[in-house]
């Protein structure tokens, strides 16, 4: 790895959503982060984060977690530290879920939701969800780690009708085209 380029090396995936107007069941967003390795990046995940869970090394921490989007500002704040994953892991895929336990929801039901991936205080990408209101969980970011060990971002908004359980399963599948 030269010193002018490092690759992309900690990165921070927020979700922010209105909570349900009143009388309606809350609205559940949740961040999901996978982990490949490098010998099978496109197989099973070697492990995956999400609410109430970390990665065993501590690399990947869920930060805020919320159940209702109530509140000001970004509801889940998930932290990827790509620079300090072990060297047998090639591949991180990030999701967003909505839990499904109030009835079946998908993105064209949540208020306002947004998303922020961003690198220190470079934005990578920023998102609506415009483009998947029928889906009910999307992937929204990839990182690869290439032959020189460094992180390379893939952007992209890619959208699943799965309940949270089968897309943290299906994530990181390659996707028919």
């Amino acid at each position: 790895m030269n010193g002018l380029n490092k690759g992309i090396r900690k990165v921070e995936v927020a979700v922010k959503w209105d909570p349900s107007p009143a009388g309606q069941p809350p609205t559940d967003l949740d961040i999901i982060a996978a982990t490949y390795t490098a010998a099978d990046p496109n197989g099973s995940p070697a492990y995956v984060v999400h609410f109430d869970s970390r990665s065993p090394d501590g690399t990947i921490t869920l930060n805020r977690e919320s159940s209702t989007g109530q509140g000001f500002g970004w509801d889940e704040v998930m932290t990827v530290e790509l620079n300090r994953l072990d060297t047998r892991y090639g591949r991180v895929v990030i999701g967003v879920a909505i839990q499904q336990g109030s009835g079946h929801k998908t993105f064209v039901n949540v208020h306002k939701p947004g998303l922020r991936i961003r690198e220190g205080y470079t934005v990578l990408a920023e998102d609506d969800f415009g483009g998947v209101l029928g889906a009910t969980a999307a992937t929204v970011a990839e990182f690869v780690r290439d032959a020189s060990g460094e992180w390379t971002f893939h952007p992209g908004i890619h959208g699943y009708d799965e309940d949270p359980a089968t897309f943290a399963r299906l994530m990181g599948a390659p996707r028919e085209s």
